[in-house]
């Protein structure tokens, strides 16, 4: 996942890349303290995806302050998570940020080419899992990946999701979201010979438990390989699959 590390080392190596320069690189202080928050800095160079702002209760001055630093020290795509639409309108016109209203996402910077090493196909239940997905898919398409979006292939009409077979089958990982009764995973599970990342939803009736029924029927799933995320987390599942997703074998 070190892919920025292994990239200067091999700058260093093949010689455009300087060992003064690296060791600047290497030496940044690894964090930023803005009074508010301490930036992180070296989260990237450790972890292979940058740090992420969740946008539920900061202030637009606290955003604002954290992607300016962000920026300026380098980091050229930003997500901001659970950004309501009233602070989305201000950042966009001061640090030029896109927002995706249905995910509850702001992405300042453009999308970087996918990296990984397959695709990651997000698969939902039904249409009111979406928004749920959508911060999944923006999360995975930020972090350098090919995302497939299947919607609305629950198992109320099985057919829908076996027409789409293909892209389960060529799969590196996927991620299955559902509320109700959260039976997709397990279909999906029992389908696709790689990990699956079951996500429930607080979509359902009164019975459903805002989403509890869900997340026990996907941690009780008969299906091998499935492995569950905490309600309404699209995040986590979406910056789960792309470390599945990069992947490399370790000497």
């Amino acid at each position: 996942m070190n892919t920025e590390i292994r990239q200067l080392l091999e700058g260093v190596k093949e010689g455009s890349v300087s060992v003064e320069d690296a060791l600047v690189k290497i030496k940044t202080q690894p964090f930023e303290d803005i009074g508010y928050a301490k930036v992180d800095l070296h989260r990237k160079l450790r972890q292979g995806a940058a740090e992420v702002i969740y946008g539920a209760s900061k202030t637009v001055e606290q955003m604002q302050g954290i992607i300016e630093t962000m920026k300026k020290n380098g980091q050229e795509t930003i997500l901001v998570t659970r950004l309501s639409a009233e602070a989305a309108a201000q950042l966009e016109a001061s640090c030029g940020l896109k927002y995706y209203a249905d995910a509850r996402v702001g992405i300042v910077g453009d999308m970087p080419a996918p990296s990984g090493i397959g695709k990651i196909v997000v698969a939902t239940g039904g249409t009111s899992d979406i928004p749920v997905a959508e911060e999944a898919a923006l999360t995975a398409e930020v972090l350098g990946n090919d995302v497939v979006r299947l919607y609305d292939v629950g198992v109320a009409g099985l057919h829908r999701l076996l027409s789409h077979i293909e892209d389960i089958a060529g799969a590196s990982v996927i991620i299955a979201i559902a509320g109700m009764e959260g039976a997709l995973a397990s279909v999906i599970g029992g389908l696709a010979d790689c990990p699956v990342i079951a996500v429930p939803t607080s979509v359902g009736y009164g019975a459903s438990f805002n989403g509890l029924s869900a997340l026990l029927s996907m941690l009780n799933s008969c299906a091998s390989g499935v492995s569950v995320v905490n309600i309404d987390n699209g995040f986590g599942a979406g910056y789960l699959a792309n470390m599945i997703n990069h992947m490399e074998v370790k000497a």
